[in-house]
């Protein structure tokens, strides 16, 4: 989920007494079908291909080191192109947006892509790194034999708060729909995020399909709209409106969230009952790749547990590498909810694709807002 420019990362993990890989240089990353006959995910064709490979990614969303260190390692050169949502990146290809590379759509969109039969199969010999994913990040629902799509990373939804203004806030989407915190409140500009919180707190699926629980839910949004300051991207408006104190609460990804706690201990992160959502973006190859190969080299570098340790403790988010996480420092491992407590993973719930029913959702959503 995007990114733009960090703030202080360094000098906090050094006082929280980090060492290891987040005391250096840190390093790592994040069209419609057309007839390009590599439908196997690489190789074929005439010859070694050019060292070249087109990143599409969210903003932000790689370390400092990453893309020196993979251009180092293969003598690939990397160029960057980003994108702010996943809708605007179904868009992009939908649209012709063809030789990007690699791409990192989040769960749902994945599903939606390969539906579209917009990716291409990996070729899992290419990525012999894999081994490193845990077992809890292989055969989600979105991708089951994870023919398409790699876990990237991985986080929760919740709310950061200012807990030295508010207090400790508690395990709880309430205090969004509380009247006390009127023109503090940010929510997310995100259909399935803030419809989805709307359902969580109503005790209902993220997922539902039943026009009565939307309507319940689009009307408690409605009831929230007049509290509401607006709705933000997560890293560019809510994280930094709770920062500077224009927001008490903010609906944010936890990635983002962190960042903000490393900068300004007044504040805090909470993933609330009954329900939240756990996601994960993903690496992907779109159909009309021009460097299959090249791609399937980054995907199999950013699987590395040092580049993969690197990574996370620079974004902030979790990693799905299991073989990366001893090497993650402590500074990054005792946030709150970083490691979930069993009964905070029975509670969350991954968005999945809705079908036409998306439609339905956007249309709510679109209304919310107008209200």
């Amino acid at each position: 989920m995007g990114r733009e420019k960090r703030i202080s990362r360094g000098d906090f993990l050094k006082a929280m007494g980090a060492a290891g890989v987040a005391g250096s240089t840190l390093s790592i990353l994040a069209c419609q079908p057309n007839t390009n006959p590599q439908q196997s995910g690489g190789g074929g064709g005439g010859g070694p291909e050019e060292k070249k490979l087109n990143l599409y990614n969210w903003t932000g969303y790689v370390a400092k080191s990453t893309i020196p260190s993979f251009e180092k390692k293969t003598g690939i050169k990397v160029t960057q192109d980003y994108y702010t949502s996943n809708e605007e990146l179904l868009a992009k290809l939908q649209a012709g947006g063809t030789g990007y590379d690699v791409i990192v759509p989040s769960d749902y969109m994945v599903e939606v892509m390969i539906k579209s039969d917009i990716l291409l199969p990996l070729d899992k010999s290419k990525i012999p790194n894999f081994k490193n994913i845990g077992e809890n990040f292989k055969g989600l629902p979105y991708d089951p034999d994870n023919e398409y799509s790699v876990p990237y990373q991985w986080g929760t939804t919740g709310i950061l708060y200012n807990k030295k203004e508010i207090g400790e806030l508690g395990e709880s989407w309430d205090p969004m729909w509380d009247p006390e915190f009127e023109g503090k409140i940010g929510m997310l500009n995100d259909v399935r995020e803030t419809m989805g919180a709307a359902l969580y707190r109503l005790g209902y699926s993220v997922n539902t399909t039943d026009p009565d629980q939307l309507d319940e839910a689009e009307a408690a949004l409605k009831e929230q709209k007049p509290l509401v300051r607006g709705y933000f991207d997560s890293y560019s408006g809510n994280r930094p409106l709770v920062l500077n104190g224009d927001l008490l609460l903010g609906h944010n990804f936890s990635g983002d969230a962190y960042d903000a706690l490393s900068s300004n201990p007044d504040l805090d992160y909470v993933v609330p009952k009954p329900g939240a959502t756990r996601w994960t973006d993903n690496m992907t190859i779109p159909k009309g790749a021009e460097h299959p190969d090249n791609a399937h080299k980054f995907i199999n570098h950013i699987l590395n547990a040092k580049v993969g340790a690197a990574l996370d403790s620079y974004l902030y988010f979790n990693t799905p590498n299991e073989a990366a996480l001893p090497m993650l420092p402590d500074a990054l491992t005792k946030l709150p909810y970083y490691t979930l407590a069993p009964e905070v993973e029975d509670r969350l719930q991954i968005i999945q694709d809705l079908g036409e029913v998306t439609r339905d959702y956007e249309r709510r959503f679109t209304e919310v807002k107008s209200a």
